[in-house]
């Protein structure tokens, strides 16, 4: 193997700049030429790429989002789109591709890893929803972005004696939420695993309110519900007044915290040593705070089950 490349696809996550930059000076340093390719699938299949050096990622590793940029392709998912995009990573001479990105980007390796091409991922994603590993990069950025916000909004509940419901990202997964709102003291969370029980939320508001409590915070996933819609709903069932804030795509920006720099750094390097290694159709994980490379297939094939303790931890503390 002398020539690899690296790409991103799908949503942005905080520390995708630090994998890159990772895979680039470990792949230089084992004597490898690196290529990265702009705008994902979409940009393999125009040919928009630059050769990378060690000093052009230099002074990305604090960086949000990813200099590569990022882009969905729908010509990809087609049979004859990945039959071009295999021709063009013949083309530009590679030996193996690096891809940063979900559980989307990962079918898409596999699609090449299928017709013969070295992959290796490295799951970038706030919603932390990437079986076979214990954590994703960006999700701990995304959990202390959303909890900043949280804590801002606490005390304006607290000053105006209100309720308020907080919309945080995670489409079919609570792990941000749940996380959000353990740290933040919310009194109740919505996770899409679970299904949403209206009256026990209400019930829980009353006995609050009953026991002198002025002020509380709800964090509801986005796969559960909308805000808006619990919002009507709690002023239908109980006649609750609550205000709604949306965070949003303010989660997936800004420097990525230390933990998910250095995550992405590890994740960097394991992608590189497990191509050299002659591993193929492979994600970069960490198991038990050691590095694991399972297959990429475990992303689809398994569910990342919600830690039952942080909500079992909701119920005891938010009394």
């Amino acid at each position: 193997m002398k020539r690899i490349g690296v790409l991103t696809s799908g949503g942005d996550a905080p520390g995708m700049n630090a994998a890159i930059r990772a895979v680039t000076r470990c792949a230089i340093y084992r004597g490898l030429e690196v290529i990265g390719i702009r705008r994902g699938f979409e940009g393999l299949l125009e040919g928009d790429v630059i050769p990378l050096t060690s000093r052009s990622v230099g002074g990305i590793i604090h960086r949000g989002g990813t200099v590569l940029r990022t882009a969905r392709s729908e010509r990809f998912k087609k049979p004859e789109g990945q039959v071009e995009a295999l021709d063009r990573l013949k083309e530009l001479d590679l030996d193996g591709l690096i891809l940063i990105g979900g559980e989307g980007t990962f079918k898409g390796a596999w699609a090449l890893s299928e017709r013969g091409f070295p992959v290796a991922g490295i799951p970038g994603t706030i919603d932390n929803d990437i079986a076979g590993t214990d954590v994703t990069i960006g999700f701990d950025t995304a959990v202390n972005t959303a909890l900043d916000a949280v804590r801002k909004l606490r005390d304006t509940a607290s000053s105006h004696d209100r309720l308020f419901i907080v919309e945080v990202m995670g489409r079919n997964s609570g792990f941000l939420a749940s996380r959000v709102a353990l740290a933040s003291g919310a009194e109740y969370v919505l996770v899409p695993e679970i299904p949403s029980d209206i009256e026990k939320l209400c019930e829980k508001l009353y006995n609050a309110r009953r026991q002198g409590k002025t002020h509380s915070l709800i964090i509801v996933a986005e796969g559960a519900m909308s805000a808006q819609d619990l919002a009507v709903r709690l002023k239908d069932t109980a006649g609750y007044e609550a205000r709604v804030t949306v965070l949003g795509h303010i989660q997936r920006g800004g420097s990525p915290t230390a933990f998910d720099a250095v995550l992405a750094s590890r994740m960097g390097v394991c992608a590189v040593e497990a191509l050299l290694e002659g591993k193929d159709g492979v994600m970069t994980a960490v198991q038990k705070d050691e590095m694991a490379t399972p297959p990429l297939s475990v992303t689809w094939e398994e569910k990342k089950p919600l830690s039952a303790d942080l909500l079992s931890l909701m119920e005891m503390l938010s009394i």
